[in-house]
């Protein structure tokens, strides 16, 4: 069974930074996908970022330029670096191989304030 436990949410200023991490534990992490998905209050989870097992990486529309996934399958570790946030940002954080997977972690909170 698959364990995601990630970290490094916080407050911070609009235009301010956070790096998020994900531990990943159950699975052989090098060769799985993975993403980020994030879920506001009263909103859906939705998509990120996601990386390939050989690196490529997709962003969705909202933080392409801000936000840069990436990857050490050494580690087994997602990394998510967030840069200008903004306060349309805030949300829970959740790191997974897909949206629609069964499994979830508790996320890391992002708030970005005003």
């Amino acid at each position: 069974q698959v364990q995601l436990v990630e970290s490094g949410g916080g407050l911070v200023q609009t235009g301010g930074s956070l790096r998020l991490s994900c531990a990943v534990s159950g699975i052989i992490f090098s060769v799985n996908p993975m993403g980020w998905y994030r879920q506001a209050p009263g909103k859906q989870r939705e998509y990120v970022a996601t990386i390939t097992t050989g690196g490529s990486t997709h962003y969705a529309d909202s933080v392409k330029g801000r936000f840069t996934i990436s990857r050490d399958n050494a580690k087994n570790t997602l990394y998510l670096q967030m840069n200008s946030l903004q306060p349309e940002d805030t949300a829970v954080y959740y790191c997974n191989r897909n949206l629609h997977s069964a499994d979830w972690g508790q996320g890391t909170q992002v708030t970005v304030s005003s």
